[in-house]
């Protein structure tokens, strides 16, 4: 049996000028980075923002477990299922991190027959938004150190600098460093930082900006540290936005490439949903929702996590209204939630199948609360059982969800045209009245104590003094409307990811707050979850390689 990299390797790709033709863009209209990779132009954007919308269908998942869900793999599938129904429709993705990429995920392009390809391309440095965003990000930085270095003017006081520098890699031993050492031309001494890159603010500036001119607002907004009169000093502040901008100019273009059957698939930006909001870019986004009459898009990790932030920020804050969500889940993760070992997961066991149930018993009932239509798929193995199948498809009818089988990744399109069809279904006969969770006027940690009580079951939450004095501060400084990110982890509904099922009765700690001025919501950390990420004892890179051939494998 071929692994992804090679299905993906042997694949026979069209010229990106093809599969962008499927969407009515004319080759002027794209910027081309080799054969199968493009960047749509800043004036095709602006030319079809006349366009009617299409529908627009969310992807999410009940909380990851070892065995393993494919969301990605579905909303890849639901896409090239489309496509055999001749169904005008495009994909929204997130652009793979380098970190979870040599770490312990793997790539993430989708898998098997359901994969967007250039593959490597995609997992590897792709079109370079990455490196871009963490080069203005650490240009920031620097700007600011070389401010305190050259005198200091604005007065930051350098036990209050907030912003970090960032890399797109897992390094647990920059966590917490020390710079400036040295004689006085190497800088002034501080404790300093880094963030993966796909946790900065750069990225989410870069996924919730409207356009350039937003995104540039955007960036001065950001705060880096504050004054000895405990007062913000901003990027604007620094004179750093104009060089920023420049650097991300071409990096907030919405990149295409192609599924393995030339289904478009646009796909920038790359937050994770446990410490950022997880979703692709707006502009990506809503570029779709102009070119195609179907767009599927995804949001990071649980339902808990990855759509309720699209739902509470990204559709807040851009009107954005979905018209269906699509909530994954796997027989064996259902099992593994009722307490089965990941080596028995492949006997049938209806008991723990009804113990493990309520895990999607709840996602569904989140997503409800926003009042968007639920389909139910479940991504079928091959040593699931007709009775384990059977209950579940009586469990979600019985929750007013449509339901359907998918094989995806074995079949690619073919194997997704059962939820596609119970997809289209449900846009055609059951109408979306989307809702927020909280009202903007709430104060801070009303909105944390609704999303911890109502989207994960929480009895109470609890705060540490350092988090309580942070709230106080941001909302001292007006930005209490701000919508909040949650930074949870993403095994469990409650923040012990030890906690599987539908845990109850349990406290939500949050111990550090800030604020996110420029990407425009209030952060909020919970747990033990940390903003760079280590390696595994085992990193996936001990198995990549480049062979003989000049071709790359082991990447997943």
């Amino acid at each position: 049996m071929l692994n992804d990299i090679e299905i993906a390797q042997q694949a026979e790709m069209k010229n990106i000028k093809e599969v962008a033709a499927k969407l009515d863009i004319k080759e002027d209209d794209i910027e081309m980075y080799g054969k199968y990779k493009a960047k749509l132009s800043d004036e095709l954007i602006a030319s079809v923002q006349k366009n009617e919308n299409g529908k627009l269908i969310l992807v999410t998942a009940i909380n990851p477990t070892p065995a393993g869900e494919g969301k990605t793999t579905i909303t890849v599938g639901l896409g090239e299922a489309m496509g055999r129904l001749n169904k005008k429709a495009v994909i929204a993705l997130r652009e793979p991190s380098l970190g979870p990429c040599f770490g312990i995920k793997g790539g993430a392009a989708g898998g098997g027959y359901a994969q967007v390809v250039p593959m490597e391309d995609l997992n590897l440095h792709f079109t370079g938004d990455f490196h871009a965003i963490t080069s203005a990000n650490n240009l920031l930085a620097a700007m600011m150190d070389n401010h305190i270095h050259q005198g200091n003017a604005l007065g930051i006081d350098v036990n209050r600098i907030v912003f970090k520098r960032c890399m797109d890699m897992n390094d647990r031993a920059l966590r917490h460093t020390v710079i400036g050492l040295g004689k006085r031309v190497d800088g002034v001494p501080r404790e300093d930082g880094f963030v993966i890159t796909v946790a900065s603010e750069i990225m989410a500036i870069l996924c919730l900006a409207a356009d350039f001119n937003d995104l540039k607002e955007r960036l001065g907004r950001i705060i880096v540290a504050y004054n000895y009169q405990n007062e913000p000093v901003t990027a604007k502040d620094l004179k750093a936005v104009g060089a920023m901008a420049a650097l991300l100019k071409d990096a907030i273009k919405p990149n295409m490439i192609q599924t393995l059957e030339h289904t478009p698939a646009l796909v920038h930006g790359g937050p994770f949903a446990n410490i950022a909001h997880g979703c692709n870019s707006v502009i990506a986004t809503k570029t779709a929702l102009k070119l195609a009459d179907y767009v599927i898009t995804e949001a990071g990790f649980g339902a808990d996590l990855g759509a309720e932030k699209f739902f509470d920020i990204k559709c807040r804050m851009n009107g954005l209204k979905p018209d269906a969500v699509v909530l994954v889940a796997t027989v064996k993760a259902l099992k593994y939630n009722g307490g089965v070992p990941k080596t028995e997961l492949g006997q049938e066991n209806l008991e723990a199948l009804k113990k493990g149930i309520v895990n999607l018993e709840k996602h569904i009932e989140n997503l409800q609360k926003y009042q968007v239509p639920v389909v139910v798929t479940l991504n079928r193995f091959i040593t699931d059982t007709d009775a384990e199948l059977a209950f579940v498809e009586k469990f979600c009818k019985d929750r007013n969800c449509d339901f359907a089988l998918a094989n995806v990744w074995e079949k690619g399109g073919e194997g997704g045209i059962e939820l596609a069809n119970a997809v289209l279904n449900t846009l055609e006969n059951k109408k979306s009245d989307f809702k927020v969770l909280y009202k903007d006027e709430l104060s801070i940690k009303e909105k944390i104590s609704c999303i911890a009580t109502e989207i994960y079951g929480a009895a109470n939450v609890t705060y540490s003094p350092e988090a309580d004095r942070a709230i106080a501060k941001i909302e001292e400084m007006g930005f209490g409307n701000f919508p909040v990110c949650m930074a949870k982890n993403q095994y469990s509904l409650s923040d012990d990811p030890k906690k599987l099922g539908r845990p109850e009765g349990f406290d939500i700690n949050i111990r550090e707050v800030y604020v996110s001025a420029g990407a425009g919501f209030v952060v909020a950390i919970t747990g033990t979850i940390m903003t760079m990420p280590g390696l595994p004892k085992v990193p996936a890179a001990e198995n990549i390689s480049v062979n003989d051939d000049g071709v790359i494998c082991g990447l997943f």
